[in-house]
């Protein structure tokens, strides 16, 4: 894994471009093999990745997780919870699409699953 889950997601403003293709590629390429893919839904390009669990209290320990990091670097993931699943969808409402901070939480969502 790359050094991006000990940097720090910086505030976006909005009229800043979103990542381009090769910006983009070049981000997944940090995360390869973790299982992060690309998504182009409604028209905005996001990243995905689904996790499963034992159990309930497993999916809920680890979504509070996800919330806490969420908190400390202002940047929140879209959460779909499932009784042992949880989805996790990136992408900055700001530039409507992707930016390094998506790709800065996605690390530092794996390295807390971890």
């Amino acid at each position: 894994m790359s050094d991006l889950s000990s940097k720090k997601c910086v505030p976006c403003e909005g009229g800043a471009p979103p990542l381009d293709k090769k910006q983009i590629e070049s981000f997944l390429k940090d995360l390869s093999g973790s299982g992060w893919i690309l998504a182009h839904e409604e028209g905005v390009d996001k990243i995905r990745k689904q996790f499963q669990f034992k159990d309930f209290n497993a999916t809920m320990e680890f979504v509070n997780k996800i919330a806490s990091i969420a908190e400390r670097e202002g940047h929140h993931p879209d959460i779909h919870i499932w009784y042992s699943k949880v989805l996790l969808v990136l992408w900055t409402h700001a530039v409507k699409g992707l930016s390094e901070n998506d790709f800065i939480m996605a690390a530092k969502i794996d390295r807390a699953a971890a």
